[in-house]
């Protein structure tokens, strides 16, 4: 299929649609695409009901509220959404008085002729890097999940929550109000995530709220016909510790497609 459009804009996350915002008042019509199944990006896909606090004049809204609004702000205006769709050339097709237009092909057929490229991909198309251990997908969406898409199903719950950055802080900071125990679970005892979400976990760590494993790491996750728990080994020692819990979150760093 071949489109032309005045704008192209690779990404549909919160930065793409506000390109169709921007655009728009300008009588541009955008053409989103994006590799994913739904527009939002990561706030979408990632932690659709994780609260952020630093959109400004809005002091807090979870992420998919946040696109949410962004879909419901460009509903005025004239765009095309593509989806499931990645991005594999980009072509000049001619060029003349420093305007140059642009072939751009998926790899679902799609070519899009425009004279505006505007890249709103973030980190690029990811998809979860996934832990070391036999069939790591055996309990995925029943016992193990890559993203928090319903922090209900954690209330009472016991949960296992892996990593060291951001998510992992703020799901463990987050989740502390509502499930019955959390072990946040590291290879060592820093972390990459904000300094003042670290400073909140800790203060929870200190109330028994969270229990801090380091240095751990995944080693397997249990259970035949239902998920039981996780098997952890020590960073350094190498023994092996078994916790059993209902869920484990494994936030582990996306993996961008190059």
């Amino acid at each position: 299929m071949k489109i032309e459009t005045d704008i192209l804009v690779i990404g549909a996350g919160p930065v793409g649609l506000f390109t169709v915002f921007e655009a728009g008042l300008l009588g541009l019509k955008c053409t989103l695409i994006d590799n994913l199944d739904k527009v939002g990006g990561q706030c979408s896909e990632l932690y659709p009901e994780k609260p952020i606090y630093d959109i400004p004049g809005v002091p807090s809204q979870t992420a998919q509220e946040h696109v949410d609004a962004l879909i419901e702000q460009i509903k005025p205006f004239d765009y095309n959404l593509h989806l499931s769709q990645r991005v594999e050339s980009i072509e000049s097709l001619s060029s003349s008085e420093d305007i140059t237009t642009w072939c751009v092909k998926t790899n679902e057929g799609i070519e899009c002729i425009t004279k505006n490229i505007f890249i709103a991909a973030g980190a690029g198309s990811f998809e979860p890097r996934k832990p070391p251990v036999m069939n790591p997908d055996k309990f995925l969406g029943n016992g193990a999940n890559y993203s928090v898409r319903d922090k209900s199903i954690y209330k009472d719950k016991e949960i296992a929550i892996f990593g060291g950055g951001d998510s992992a802080l703020d799901w463990s900071v987050e989740l502390a109000n509502i499930a019955k125990k959390i072990y946040l679970i590291h290879r060592r005892d820093e972390f990459r995530g904000a300094q003042h979400t670290e400073k909140k976990m800790r203060s929870l760590v200190a109330e028994g709220k969270i229990i801090l494993k380091v240095p751990y790491v995944i080693k397997d996750i249990n259970g035949e016909e239902s998920f039981t728990g996780v098997d952890l080994m020590h960073f350094e020692s190498k023994e092996i510790e078994t916790i059993p819990v209902s869920y484990t979150h494994l936030t582990l760093p996306t993996t961008p497609y190059v």
